[in-house]
């Protein structure tokens, strides 16, 4: 179990690492050199840890016993670093290739339109952007219990990336993630809620 432990702390490290290294590096490469790397690869990678951070918490509420789930609960702020990060240095790129047009379209109507699902693209891509911005420690003891609310975002996060890229793209693999996020988080709240009822 000790091993385990390491293991655990370990990927945490890295994650946080390549999380910083994707930060500085990939934003220039998105911006210089657009073609040398596939979008769609990214926010595959992005989705897919973003499912792994969406289902640790179920899971570990579900199987309180499993001497192996509960302690990847540890994981779920490097897993989501990752994923924020990829989807952050995306909006990066685009205020380094025209910061005064990308940041003068959040004021206009088609922005936040529902026609091709927009809306739910830039919602999830503010939620990335705060929730990255207050993963750490200071914001955690600045904010007080208001941090922990505004970690709720993970589930805009999580949703409005998914309903866009179903919606426009029809992936079913995120499709599924979404499926399976809303049924495991569904199963777990009523676990919770009996348990709670069985105490009092």
């Amino acid at each position: 179990m000790k091993l385990y432990f390491s293991l655990i702390k370990l990927t945490q490290q890295t994650l946080m690492t390549i999380s910083v290294i994707l930060l500085v590096v990939l934003p220039n490469v998105l911006a210089l050199y657009p073609e040398a790397i596939s979008a769609s690869l990214l926010y595959a990678f992005a989705h897919t840890s973003l499912f792994l951070v969406m289902i640790i918490r179920p899971l570990a509420d579900l199987l309180p016993q499993s001497t192996y789930i509960r302690p990847l609960v540890i994981l779920r702020k490097s897993v989501g670093v990752f994923s924020a990060a990829i989807v952050v240095s995306f909006i990066i790129s685009k205020l380094m290739i025209d910061p005064v047009s990308y940041l003068s379209s959040f004021g206009t109507t088609a922005y936040w339109s529902l026609s091709h699902l927009a809306l739910f693209a830039h919602l999830a891509d503010i939620s990335a952007f705060l929730l990255l911005i207050t993963s750490n420690n200071l914001s955690k003891r600045i904010m007080g219990a208001n941090w922990k609310r505004l970690q709720r975002l993970s589930y805009v996060y999580f949703y409005g990336s998914g309903i866009y890229i179903v919606g426009s793209f029809g992936d079913q693999v995120v499709f599924t993630y979404m499926i399976i996020v809303t049924v495991l988080t569904l199963l777990a709240y009523l676990y919770k809620k009996q348990l709670t009822q069985v105490k009092s």
